[in-house]
């Protein structure tokens, strides 16, 4: 028998928001993958501001999974904060190997988990890896927006967009990925616009585990635009060259009035006067647009950025005296001023 201590470590970050249900029978399907792979798998789930009672009785460790923990925020910021947090902790406190990065609703399936950690395991350390997804199983509504946000995100960035948040992160990357500011907004958008190497693995989505989904339409717009505003860079840079092509084509309009004007007669009277107030009001409006751009950019590149790696604790909830976790460990954060940081179980 070989010991977990030999084996090489991986830590599964999961990001839950009172669906409790979901995260039980999904770590029991885990369980159940970790048996059959060479490694030492232990589980984080990160509590988005839950109920109190949403994780009353959640399992401990399993067979399989020898450290199952519960790392609480002191409120709801989004699945997308909760794994920066989640990653920022990891990278600091546990070191793991490999880092999985996947959703708590099942819809990361784990029968699939063994073809990113072999990708991972067979390329390059410096590299993540993604499960670029195939199939999904979504409504039509959902498809129809998801396949309208496919085609923005081309036509603004300039590339599709095939991955969500389940990945295997080597433990290089994982130091390089929680100094990305971006990742607060957008985990996978701010790994592929940091320009980390990234390799992708065909991967079928699967279904949600219990439950309903957390994500109504309004939360998917803001899902996009999150992951749009990543890219604001690159999107006002496209900006500016159609406004410069536009501009151009302005100039050219005014100098064809002008030479018509002044070489024909056969114009209608006043025609060139209204004509060419027009394309100047055009290209000072487009110019006025570039301007407000330019310092939205400047403004923003040289403001103070969220570190992941520097700000994490200050969203970790420290364990309550009465806490409502009965087996998973809580995982206790203290400042620097009053403490180490220390992990220990609750109840």
């Amino acid at each position: 028998m070989t010991s977990s201590a030999s084996l090489p470590s991986v830590l599964c970050c999961i990001p839950v928001y009172n669906d409790a249900r979901s995260a039980e029978r999904l770590l029991e399907k885990l369980d159940l993958v970790a048996s059959h792979l060479p490694y030492d798998f232990s589980v984080l789930f990160v509590d988005d501001g839950s109920r109190e009672d949403e994780f009353r009785g959640l399992p401990g460790p399993t067979a399989s999974v020898r450290d199952v923990s519960v790392l609480r925020l002191r409120r709801n910021l989004g699945h997308q904060r909760a794994i920066a947090i989640g990653l920022s902790y990891i990278a600091a406190e546990r070191h793991p190997d490999y880092v999985v990065v996947m959703d708590g609703d099942g819809e990361d399936n784990p029968a699939t988990l063994p073809d990113l950690l072999t990708a991972a395991a067979d390329g390059s350390p410096h590299a993540a890896v993604f499960a670029q997804r195939l199939k999904r199983h979504d409504g039509a509504g959902f498809m129809a927006g998801y396949r309208i946000f496919r085609l923005l995100h081309r036509l603004f960035v300039g590339r599709d967009v095939r991955v969500g948040n389940f990945s295997v992160l080597p433990r290089p990357v994982l130091d390089r990925v929680v100094g990305v500011s971006e990742i607060w907004n957008h985990y996978a958008a701010g790994v592929f616009h940091a320009r980390i190497p990234v390799m992708q693995v065909p991967i079928a989505r699967g279904r949600r585990l219990a439950g309903l989904s957390k994500m109504n339409l309004p939360a998917l717009v803001m899902h996009g635009i999150c992951a749009l505003s990543v890219w604001s860079d690159v999107i006002v840079a496209r900006m500016f060259v159609v406004a410069g092509g536009l501009m151009a084509a302005l100039a050219t309009g005014l100098v064809l009035v002008i030479l018509i004007r002044l070489f024909s007669s056969a114009a209608i009277p006043g025609w060139a006067t209204t004509a060419a107030g027009l394309l100047l009001l055009g290209g000072m409006l487009l110019g006025l647009t570039c301007l407000l751009l330019a310092v939205s950019v400047l403004g923003a590149r040289s403001a103070a950025n969220f570190l992941p790696h520097r700000d994490w604790k200050d969203y970790v909830l420290p364990p309550q005296p009465e806490g409502p976790f009965s087996h998973a460990r809580v995982i206790a954060v203290f400042d620097d001023a009053t403490g180490p940081l220390a992990a220990g179980p609750l109840g």
